[in-house]
C-alpha cells in the first residue's frame, strides 16, 4: 500500500496540474475552486483504480507486488472502490484480513472480489 500511495501522488499531482493548466488559475486554496479542485483529484483517482482493475486486475504497484484482482466486473469494481475508500482509512480491512481464513480484506469479501498472486 505504500507504493500504491507513492504512485498515487504522481497521478494526483499529475491531475493538479492538469486542472491549473485547464483552468488558468493560479491559486485553488480556497472557494469554489478549491472544491473543483478536490473533486477533480478525487475522480481521477477513481478513473485509475477502475480502469486498472478492470483491463487487467491491476495496478502499477499490483503489478511490481505480482497481485491481480479477480472476478472483478464493473458493478464490483465500483463497489470495492467505493467501500475500500471507507474501510482502508479506518484500517478495518486491515484488521478483517489477520482474521480472514483466505487473508482477504473486507471490501474484497463485501464486493465478491479477491486478490490472488498473479
Amino acid at each position: 500500500m505504500a507504493y500504491e500511495a507513492v504512485l498515487l501522488f504522481a497521478v494526483a499531482f499529475f491531475a493538479a496540474w492538469l486542472f491549473f493548466f485547464a483552468s488558468g488559475a493560479r491559486d485553488a486554496t480556497s472557494g469554489w475552486l478549491r472544491h473543483a479542485l478536490q473533486l477533480f483529484i478525487a475522480v481521477v483517482l477513481a478513473a485509475y483504480f477502475l480502469w486498472c482493475w478492470l483491463r487487467g486486475g491491476q495496478t502499477l504497484a499490483m503489478k511490481a507486488w505480482n497481485i491481480r484482482l479477480v472476478e472483478v466486473t464493473p458493478p464490483k469494481a465500483f463497489l470495492r472502490l467505493v467501500l475500500a475508500a471507507f474501510l482502508v482509512p479506518t484500517a478495518v480491512s486491515f484488521i478483517w484480513a489477520l482474521f480472514d481464513r483466505e487473508r482477504q480484506f473486507l471490501h474484497d469479501r463485501l464486493a465478491g472480489t479477491r486478490l490472488i498472486d498473479a
